[in-house]
């Protein structure tokens, strides 16, 4: 029996384009609907040294300096700690994120408050807290809330939807609760596994500039290791004459 694989859910006869970044990707059938689809991105390690640069009273950085006055968005704390990985995951998921009206194309996980917006507003305080939270599923501040608002995800999404979740599958840190909730509608793009962060997110941001989705399998039933594979080719961009 093949496993499952999704790609804009494809049925029928589908248009295949080359990719220099993917190889052969699926693209949606002429005519035929997506289904909502939100994306869930892995959290930066708030713990880690440039989270504590942000929280740092002496720090200059403009963004530590912006915490303290009055708060600044989640994506962008996590796109200054985690850099490459989490800007390619925001770029992937604005590219291709497929909300129902009203509804955000992603949320990212957080070690204690949740599921949030990349746009949500944090404050000093609250980044203080999420970096005294470690992500273990025996901490209830972590697990409980992630599972709440899971729970709230799914209560809202029209039936069919998909979640994909643009993180590691290799520990069951993300996996384990999300699967609680939504079972074979989570899912993850295949092409991950073996990647480390920094591949990752160089490969969503050129999915994202090319306008090439990956594809997506059941992270109940995938791999969830594998061997590395080869490097990415450099980013070509074309300078305008």
């Amino acid at each position: 029996m093949g496993r499952t694989v999704y790609n804009h859910e494809k049925r029928g006869q589908t248009v295949v384009r080359r990719s220099p970044i993917t190889g052969d990707v699926p693209q949606q059938p002429v005519g035929e609907p997506c289904p909502s689809r939100v994306f869930l991105l892995s959290p930066a390690n708030t713990s880690a040294l440039r989270g504590q640069l942000l929280l740092n009273k002496d720090s200059q950085f403009e963004l530590a300096h912006q915490i303290r006055r009055q708060g600044a968005p989640l994506g962008e704390i996590f796109s200054f700690i985690s850099s490459l990985y989490f800007r390619g995951k925001l770029a992937y998921a604005n590219a291709f994120g497929n909300s129902p009206p009203g509804m955000p194309p992603m949320l990212a996980l957080t070690t204690s408050r949740g599921l949030l917006s990349p746009e949500t507003t944090i404050t000093l305080n609250e980044l203080t807290e999420m970096s005294r939270v470690p992500i273990d599923l025996g901490d209830r501040r972590y697990r409980e809330p992630l599972v709440r608002d899971a729970r709230a995800l799914a209560d809202q999404l029209p039936p069919g939807s998909k979640i994909v979740l643009l993180g590691s599958i290799a520990t069951g840190k993300y996996v384990d609760p999300l699967l609680e909730v939504f079972g074979p509608n989570l899912l993850f793009p295949e092409k991950f596994v073996g990647r480390g962060d920094m591949s990752r997110g160089g490969l969503m941001l050129r999915c994202a500039e090319s306008r090439l989705e990956l594809d997506y399998v059941p992270v109940a039933s995938a791999i969830r290791r594998g061997t590395r594979p080869p490097k990415l080719s450099p980013l070509k961009r074309e300078r305008e004459r």
